[in-house]
C-alpha cells in the first residue's frame, strides 16, 4: 500500500493500470511514474477513511450483529438437538424471540439419562450469556452515541417509518458521512440494492441483486421496508402499484431503494421525516 500526499487517498500499486513491460521490470521509480501518470489522467480515486472514533463505533455495532448471528446459530443447535432426541417444541410456545417462559420450559424437559439433560443445560446457559452480552452491547452503544454526539443524527433517522434504533445506528455506523454519496444510485450500489446487468448489443438481461453488498445494511433495509409499507401511506401506495406487475419480493426491493432515498434526504437536510412529503 502506498499513501499519497493527498487526503483520504490510499493506493495499491497492483490496482494501477500496468503495461507488460512495467510488470516485468518492477522498481520504486517505475511505480512512482505509474502513480504520477494515473494521477495526471484522473483515473485514481480517493476512498473514504473514517476517523478512529467512527471506526470504533462501527466495530461495536458490528459486534452486536455478530453476537446476534451467534445466538441464532445456537438456537438452531438447540432445536436440532431436541429434535434428535424426540422433543417436539409445542406450537403454542413463542419460539421466535425465545422468552424467559419458553427457556424455562426447555429447562424442564426430561431425558433418559442425566448426560442429555446436562448438555441441554450447557446450551441454554451459553444462550443466556449471549443474550446478556447483546443487551450490554446495545446499552453501551446507546451510551457512546450520547457521549460523542451521534444521537442527533440517529434520532433524525428514526423518524423514517420502519427505522428503529438498531437499524438507525447501523446505518449511521456503516455510512458515517452521507454527503460523500452524491447520487442515490451510488449509495444504493454501496448498500447492494442495484441489480447486476448483462448487456451485449441490443440484448440486456437483469440478473437480480448483485452478490457484492454491505451485509450489515441490505437485509436491515429490506426488513425495515416491510414495516414502512404498513405505516407510510406513500410507501403503501407504491408497493401496491409494484405488486400489480411483479412479485412481492421484487417489489420490496424497489421499496427498499425508496426508503434509502428518504434516509438520504432527511440525513442530508437534517430534517425529520414527514409521511407522504419527503420524496
Amino acid at each position: 500500500m502506498i499513501e499519497l500526499g493527498f487526503k483520504n487517498i490510499i493506493v495499491s500499486p497492483n490496482e494501477v493500470p500496468t503495461s507488460g513491460k512495467e510488470k516485468s521490470h518492477k522498481t520504486d521509480s517505475i511505480d512512482s511514474r505509474k502513480l504520477a501518470r494515473e494521477l495526471e489522467n484522473g483515473s485514481i480515486h480517493c476512498i473514504y477513511i473514517p476517523s478512529q472514533l467512527n471506526q470504533e463505533l462501527r466495530s461495536l455495532v458490528r459486534m452486536r450483529y455478530q453476537l446476534m448471528k451467534s445466538s441464532a446459530r445456537l438456537k438452531n443447535q438447540i432445536k436440532s438437538y431436541l429434535n434428535f432426541y424426540g422433543h417436539i417444541i409445542p406450537e403454542n410456545y413463542e419460539t421466535k424471540h425465545w422468552s424467559g417462559i419458553f427457556i424455562n420450559h426447555l429447562r424442564s424437559l426430561s431425558f433418559q439419562y442425566e448426560m442429555g439433560k446436562e448438555q441441554l443445560d450447557i446450551y441454554l446457559s451459553d444462550l443466556t450469556e449471549k443474550r446478556k452480552l447483546i443487551l450490554k452491547t446495545i446499552t453501551r452503544i446507546r451510551h457512546y452515541c450520547q457521549v460523542h454526539g451521534f444521537e442527533k443524527d440517529i434520532q433524525i433517522l428514526m423518524t423514517v417509518p420502519g427505522i428503529g434504533f438498531i437499524t438507525a445506528v447501523t446505518i449511521y455506523a456503516e455510512l458515517m458521512d452521507i454527503k460523500r454519496f452524491k447520487r442515490l444510485d451510488t449509495l444504493a450500489n454501496y448498500v447492494g440494492l442495484t441489480p447486476a446487468v448483462h448487456s451485449s448489443g441490443e440484448k440486456e438481461h437483469t440478473l437480480g441483486l448483485k452478490m457484492q453488498h454491505n451485509r450489515y445494511l441490505r437485509s436491515l433495509l429490506i426488513e425495515a421496508s416491510w414495516i414502512a409499507v404498513r405505516n407510510d401511506p406513500a410507501m403503501t401506495a407504491s408497493y401496491n402499484e409494484y405488486i400489480k406487475r411483479m412479485s412481492k419480493q421484487k417489489a420490496i426491493i424497489r421499496i427498499a431503494k425508496k426508503l434509502l432515498n428518504r434516509i438520504k434526504t432527511v440525513w442530508t437536510e437534517n430534517k425529520a421525516y414527514v409521511c407522504s412529503v419527503v420524496k
